[in-house]
C-alpha cells in the first residue's frame, strides 16, 4: 500500500508538472494581457505611450512575450511555488493563497450541501427506479433525471429566481447578506440570513446534479440485480428489503465511488456560472474575473489547487475502492 501511494504521488508530481506547463503558456498566448486589459480605454484614446505600457508590462513581467520570455516567466513562477510563494494577484493586489482562502468557504459550503443531497437523494431514486423497472416511478425518475441533464444550470438558476425570488418573493434574488440590516450585533441573524440567501443556489446545483447520478445508479444496479448470486439470496428466503440494501446496494458502490473521486475539486472548485447568476462572492466568480483580466497569478495559483484537489481525490478514490469491495487489491 505505501509502494503503491509513493509511485501514484510521483506520477501525480509529473503530472502537474505538466499540467502547469501547458497551463502557463496557454494563458500567455491570450490575445490580451492584464496591463492591455486594465489600460485598454487609455491606449484607445491615445493618453498613454506605448513606452509608458512596455514600462508598467514590465512590472508585472510581462514586457517579454517570446518563447524564450514565456520560458524565463514560468520558471520565476515555478521557483517561487517551490518557496511557498503563489505570487500577487494583478486584479485582488492580494496573495493569492489569501484570497483563496477567504472566498472559497463560501462555494465550499453550498457545494458540500449540494453534494449531500445529490446522494441522499439520487441513490436511493435510482434503487428504487431499478426495483421498479418499467413502472410509473421507473418512468417519472427517468423524466426528470433527463430534465436535470438536458437544461443549463443558468436556466435552473434564472427560473428558481423567477419563481421563488420574484414571484413569490420567499427569497432573496441574488448575493449573500442583506446589507439593508445592520448585523454587527445579531451573528447569529447574519448567518441565518446568509444561509436563506444560498438556499436557492444550492437547489439549483442539486437539480443539475441529480440526473446523472440517479441514472448511474439505476444502471449498476440493474446489473447487479441479474447475477446469480442476487437470485440465491432470494431463493434462501430473504426479504427483499434485505436483499436490496445489504447485497445489491454494497455491489452498485464501486461505480459510484469511481464518481465520487471529482467530489473534492468540486467542493472547492466553486460555481462559475451559478455565482455570477447569484452574485455571490465565492471562489467561482472571483476565478472567472480574474480569468477574464489576465490575472496569471491567481488563473495559476487557482488552478493548480484544483490539479491538486483533483490528484487527492484521485487517489482516495482508488484506495476507497478496497473498503467497498475487498476482492479489489491494489496492484503494484
Amino acid at each position: 500500500m505505501v509502494k503503491y501511494i509513493i509511485k501514484r504521488v510521483l506520477y501525480s508530481a509529473l503530472i502537474l508538472l505538466i499540467v502547469s506547463m501547458l497551463l502557463y503558456l496557454l494563458i500567455r498566448l491570450l490575445p490580451m494581457d492584464y496591463v492591455e486589459q486594465k489600460f485598454l480605454s487609455q491606449s484607445l484614446q491615445g493618453t498613454i505611450s506605448a513606452e509608458e505600457l512596455y514600462r508598467i508590462r514590465a512590472l508585472y513581467g510581462l514586457e517579454d512575450s517570446s518563447f524564450l520570455g514565456i520560458c524565463r516567466g514560468y520558471w520565476n513562477w515555478l521557483t517561487s511555488v517551490f518557496h511557498g510563494d503563489l505570487g500577487t494577484s494583478f486584479l485582488y493586489n492580494e496573495p493569492v493563497t489569501d484570497v483563496i482562502a477567504e472566498h472559497m468557504w463560501i462555494s465550499f459550503g453550498i457545494a458540500l450541501a449540494a453534494f449531500v443531497l445529490q446522494y441522499v437523494i439520487s441513490i436511493p431514486l435510482g434503487i428504487k427506479a431499478a426495483t421498479r423497472q418499467y413502472g410509473a416511478v421507473d418512468y417519472t425518475t427517468t423524466v426528470l433525471a433527463m430534465i436535470g441533464i438536458s437544461f443549463p444550470s443558468f436556466f435552473i438558476a434564472i427560473l428558481l429566481i423567477k419563481v421563488f425570488a420574484v414571484d413569490l418573493g420567499w427569497f432573496p434574488v441574488n448575493g449573500l447578506l442583506d446589507v439593508t440590516v445592520d448585523w454587527s450585533n445579531n451573528p447569529w441573524g447574519r448567518f441565518g440570513n446568509m444561509l436563506w440567501h444560498i438556499v436557492l443556489p444550492m437547489v439549483a446545483i442539486t437539480i443539475v446534479s441529480i440526473g446523472g447520478l440517479m441514472r448511474h445508479t439505476r444502471t449498476n444496479t440493474l446489473e447487479v440485480l441479474n447475477q446469480d448470486y442476487i437470485r440465491t439470496a432470494r431463493a434462501k428466503g430473504l426479504s427483499e428489503r434485505t436483499v436490496i440494501y445489504k447485497h445489491v446496494f454494497r455491489n452498485t458502490m464501486v461505480p459510484i465511488v469511481t464518481m465520487m473521486a471529482g467530489v473534492i475539486p468540486s467542493l472547492f472548485g466553486g460555481m462559475m456560472i451559478l455565482e455570477q447568476v447569484f452574485a455571490l462572492p465565492g471562489i467561482g466568480q472571483i476565478a472567472y474575473r480574474a480569468l477574464s483580466q489576465g490575472d496569471i497569478p491567481f488563473i495559476m495559483g487557482y488552478n493548480m489547487f484544483i490539479a491538486v484537489l483533483t490528484v487527492i481525490g484521485t487517489l482516495l478514490s482508488d484506495i476507497t475502492y478496497m473498503l467497498v469491495d475487498p476482492r479489489i487489491k491494489i496492484t503494484k
